[in-house]
């Protein structure tokens, strides 16, 4: 087997477990609140504070994976963050789970800025869509399986119990990333030479002046990169739902036990993982037809279309089943954008690919924070979750007319030079 596709495997193991790890406190949420005595809005807090941590530590995260390498990177925080998901069960009042949830968000941050720059060293740029779109959809089945597993775990080992033992797995794959990759195909020494050259001959070429060294404010400066920030918020206003709140609303809106919700609460989960790959898929098959522009347009405005369609049309729904139908189109479609957003990152970041990434889900997880309050906070005031929902679709529709004027085809320095 090609050593760039089990390069593959090994993001998609690192994918499922930062999602497993995310998602378990939603399903945890009620013995939670029980044991520590917690209203929901300060659980919306505590769901909130990991996304914060998240945000913050994202560019930061970019810049090591770019100085470093995602060798280092990736096996430090799959440890750290392993660990603080032991820690988590450690908790006794609302500030301390504030505390660790919001080490845990910042910990998790280098993960997919480290997997960005793993890409860029590993991959063929005609090939970069599929792996993108692998990725991620690794983490929407890490979140649909974390539900009725959580559900499974607690019951057997308790809420504690069941963050030790999801910490101890991620600390155990942390050590065999360290122990078997290496930073680029030709550092590794049980690839062919074959495949060495065909990487070399097929990747993305950037010049020695796209140095990894970009300060955050050339970033954010960029208008490239200021777009990409805009449109992720809006993304992932729609998905972080599905980890938050989602669960908690099919289960009271439609009177259903724990098991029925955690099942129903997946589909959604594993719509995402479809419109991943599905998109992945259509990046790789447009570039080759259309070439950069197209290929990272279409599908991101295809994916924001449906994502305002389907939550507009859930609302329309009076019972479990359909509503949820129509939220696993809209997760669908918000995870349609994503391989093109990472690809585009990728193309105008080059050697900076992990900072500007790390800048774009910076962004994408305040739009996260966001979600976690807004959800709770709109259902207190209008006794209703209608809002919520307008306000999500409005923001898809919105991030439509950004992608018009994202410019894949400018990398960073040469848009800010």
């Amino acid at each position: 087997m090609p050593r760039r596709y089990l390069v593959v495997v090994s993001t998609f193991i690192i994918s499922l477990l930062l999602y497993i790890d995310r998602t378990c406190i939603q399903v945890a949420g009620d013995s939670i609140k029980r044991d520590l005595s917690l209203t929901d809005t300060q659980f919306g807090w505590i769901l909130s504070i990991f996304t914060l941590g998240y945000a913050l530590a994202q560019t930061p995260s970019g810049i090591i994976a770019d100085r470093a390498g995602p060798r280092k990177l990736l096996a430090g925080v799959v440890a750290l963050w392993s660990l603080l998901t032991a820690v988590t069960a450690a908790g006794f009042n609302f500030t301390s789970m504030m505390v660790v949830r919001f080490l845990f968000g910042a910990a998790e941050a280098g993960a997919f800025p480290g997997m960005a720059r793993a890409t860029l060293s590993w991959f063929p740029t005609r090939e970069r869509g599929l792996v993108t779109g692998i990725n991620f959809s690794a983490s929407r089945l890490g979140g649909a399986l974390a539900l009725p597993l959580m559900v499974w775990l607690i019951d057997a080992a308790g809420w504690r119990g069941s963050f030790v033992v999801l910490g101890a797995l991620g600390v155990g794959f942390a050590v065999v990333w360290w122990w078997w990759f290496r930073d680029t195909p030709e550092e590794h020494a049980s690839i062919s030479a074959e495949e060495r050259e065909h990487i070399l001959a097929n990747r993305q070429k950037v010049s020695a002046a796209n140095t990894p060294h970009l300060r955050f404010s050339k970033l954010v400066a960029n208008h490239n990169v200021i777009l990409l920030m805009g449109q992720y918020f809006c993304s992932n206003f729609t998905f972080f739902f599905c980890l938050s709140w989602l669960f908690k609303h099919v289960k009271d809106t439609y009177q259903l036990t724990a098991s029925d919700a955690g099942l129903l609460a997946a589909l959604p989960l594993l719509g995402g993982a479809a419109g991943n790959w599905f998109s992945g898929w259509l990046v790789d098959y447009l570039f080759k037809q259309h070439g950069l522009i197209v290929s990272r347009r279409l599908p991101a405005i295809i994916g924001f279309v449906l994502a305002t369609v389907g939550l507009l049309a859930s609302l329309k729904m009076s019972t479990a089943l359909p509503a949820v139908f129509f939220l696993t189109i809209a997760v669908f479609g918000a995870d349609m954008t994503l391989s093109p957003s990472w690809s585009a990152c990728v193309d105008i970041g080059g050697r900076s690919s992990g900072a500007v990434s790390g800048t774009m889900n910076m962004a994408g997880n305040i739009g996260a924070f966001a979600t976690s309050l807004a959800f709770p906070y709109l259902l207190a005031w209008t006794g209703a979750s209608t809002p919520f929902f307008f306000v999500a679709a409005g923001l898809n529709a919105v991030a439509v007319t950004l992608w018009l004027f994202i410019k894949p085809q400018q990398p960073i320095q040469a848009a800010t030079a």
